[in-house]
């Protein structure tokens, strides 16, 4: 059987920042992006017949599948509905375009409109909720691992907003779930470099790109993430970056260099504290040893 190749894109839909690159700079939209994600998409099916494609938008308030998206089964996804399921959402293209990709784009664009028109925005919530993306990505590839096929699977990231350290705990269980899982993390950054997506990408042995000039990321993406781990290695890719390695305290979710960790349960403090705070655990601490004041003996007259 051909291996099964799994690719899916998680894009950074935060309003907020979309809105404000929109106001200073309008030759790149989020739509662009979106643009730019689907074209990565469709040359990734476009390689083998048994490649898959995941598409799940990483929004403030949720992360959604923009494809498969409501109308659109697993089983298409995965190659084990038969193709009926995925041949009646391909209605007939008139532009002699791929009928799939049609379908698939379609979908994708009406997914984002439907996310983008339903937000909300009175909340206090303005960060990305990238960790329960990659959550769901996780998930997703996992209902598929027991498939008798064998199974070539890529995240890949474009990240936009900034790190949120609230997150660092969830983000770091999902980035060695997929270690475990031998799954690579790619990431596309945006903006200001992630600290958190340069050690997904250290650890899964992924590739960690800091867009130069947005307008081009469609030609990053083609070059960087669309080839597959044994063709990286023949390509002059960009050289590796430093890795930023800071750990987010517990206490107030700040990174941080030097800290105290808990010898139980390994929880990483900014401040010393004699109670772990996590597994309440009461650390014995050795004082130096009081010096006994010596007694003056009086002298007799």
């Amino acid at each position: 059987d051909d291996e099964l190749s799994l690719l899916v894109i998680v894009i950074d839909t935060n309003p907020i920042w979309w809105g404000k690159k929109a106001l200073g700079e309008a030759e790149f939209t989020l739509s662009k992006c979106i643009d730019a994600a689907m074209v990565l998409g469709n040359s990734h099916l476009f390689m083998n017949r048994t490649n898959r494609l995941a598409v799940i938008a990483s929004h403030t308030q949720e992360s959604r599948f923009l494809y498969p998206g409501k109308r659109w089964a697993f089983a298409d996804l995965f190659g084990d509905g038969g193709g009926s399921s995925m041949e009646s959402n391909c209605s007939g293209s008139k532009d002699g375009k791929y009928e799939l990709l049609t379908a698939i784009n379609d979908a994708i664009a009406e997914e984002i409109k439907d996310l983008m028109t339903k937000t909300d925005m009175r909340g206090q919530q303005t960060e990305t909720l990238l960790a329960g993306s990659l959550a769901k990505a996780l998930c997703c590839i996992l209902l598929i691992t027991d498939s008798s096929k064998p199974l070539c699977i890529f995240k890949t990231v474009i990240k936009a907003a900034e790190d949120s350290a609230l997150q660092y705990m969830n983000f770091m269980n999902v980035i060695f779930a997929a270690q475990k899982q031998s799954i690579l993390i790619d990431a596309c950054v945006l903006d200001s470099d992630s600290g958190l997506l340069q050690q997904a990408c250290d650890i899964t042995g992924g590739i960690y790109l800091k867009v130069p000039h947005m307008p081009s990321l469609l030609q990053y993406l083609l070059w960087v993430f669309l080839p597959d781990q044994e063709q990286r290695s023949q390509l002059v890719l960009p050289p590796p970056i430093h890795v930023d390695y800071r750990a987010a305290c517990f206490c107030h979710r700040n990174l941080i260099e030097i800290g105290y960790v808990c010898s139980v349960c390994l929880s990483i403090f900014c401040n010393f504290s004699p109670i772990c705070s996590t597994c309440e655990t009461a650390f014995k601490i050795s004082l130096p040893p009081v010096m006994k004041a010596k007694k003056k003996k009086l002298k007799l007259a």
